[in-house]
């Protein structure tokens, strides 16, 4: 009876040592940062004016603004990590970045893949994109019509599920854009806060957001899941952008009118 008891009592002290190593390794995540030097964040690259390339290739726009002010907090260099809405969980999960700013919308089921920073930092809604000749007035115009989307964007399963449209997903919105104009789509459904911008550009005339929006939802920032230490600091960072108004600030910044949310925040914190 000895043998086994020992056996178990090993067994168990391997398993709370590798547990306990695993919470070090984990809590050690802003020192792992501060040892290197960098920061690098996940952000869009062609979702213009939260994140986008300028003429030079250099990455710009509201979230990498946002990303710098961690940078900053923590005294290292920002790197900024490409993603779309396919591959932007993965990249934290798999240690490509430490932190994730990229426009995605705080659901329940992501929140048990990366861990999601309360409070929100931002929301938006969806509405779609479409040449003003169509003339479409409500969502059920769409139906049996093909409509450019993002794949995994949460929103093409209920455009094409409840109101009938024929989603065409593409990996990014440069490849989407493209195929709204060049006609082989009727509309692009999207988030809002990106569409808006695209009404005001000279190059998308002709085109409106002609729907009223809906699925208001939040935005969540995440950090790994188990960086208790890193998800606290983001919390009490977006706490402070919205006490000190700094995302009104950039909203103004970039074109975008200030948002209900942002404002709403801006009240409550301050």
């Amino acid at each position: 009876m000895i043998k086994p008891i020992l056996s178990k009592l090993v067994s168990a002290s391997v398993l709370c040592a590798i547990a306990m190593s695993s919470q070090v390794a984990q809590a050690d995540a802003i020192d792992d940062i501060k040892k290197s030097g960098v920061l690098k964040v996940a952000v869009k690259a062609d979702y213009k004016p939260y994140g986008f390339r300028d003429p030079s290739g250099a990455i710009i726009g509201i979230e990498p603004e946002l990303a710098k002010d961690v940078a900053d907090r923590l005294g290292v260099k920002v790197e900024y990590v490409p993603v779309v809405s396919s591959n932007r969980m993965q990249f934290l999960e798999q240690g490509k970045v430490d932190l994730m700013i990229a426009t995605m919308t705080d659901k329940p089921d992501r929140r048990k893949v990366v861990s999601i920073v309360d409070p929100n930092y931002y929301s938006s809604g969806t509405n779609i994109l479409a040449p003003a000749k169509y003339g479409f007035k409500k969502w059920e115009d769409l139906k049996g019509k093909p409509v450019c989307g993002i794949q995994g964007a949460f929103y093409n399963k209920k455009t094409g599920k409840e109101y009938g449209a024929q989603i065409v997903a593409f990996k990014g919105t440069a490849e989407a854009y493209a195929a709204l104009k060049g006609g082989n789509c009727v509309a692009f459904v999207y988030d809002d806060s990106a569409i808006v911008a695209k009404t005001k550009d000279p190059a998308w005339e002709g085109y409106e957001m002609p729907l009223k929006t809906i699925d208001d939802a939040p935005w969540g920032l995440a950090v790994k899941l188990g960086e208790t230490k890193f998800h606290e600091l983001m919390s009490d960072q977006i706490k402070s952008w919205h006490k000190s108004g700094r995302i009104l600030e950039l909203e103004k910044k970039w074109g975008v009118e200030n948002t209900p949310f942002a404002l709403k925040m801006h009240e409550e914190y301050k």
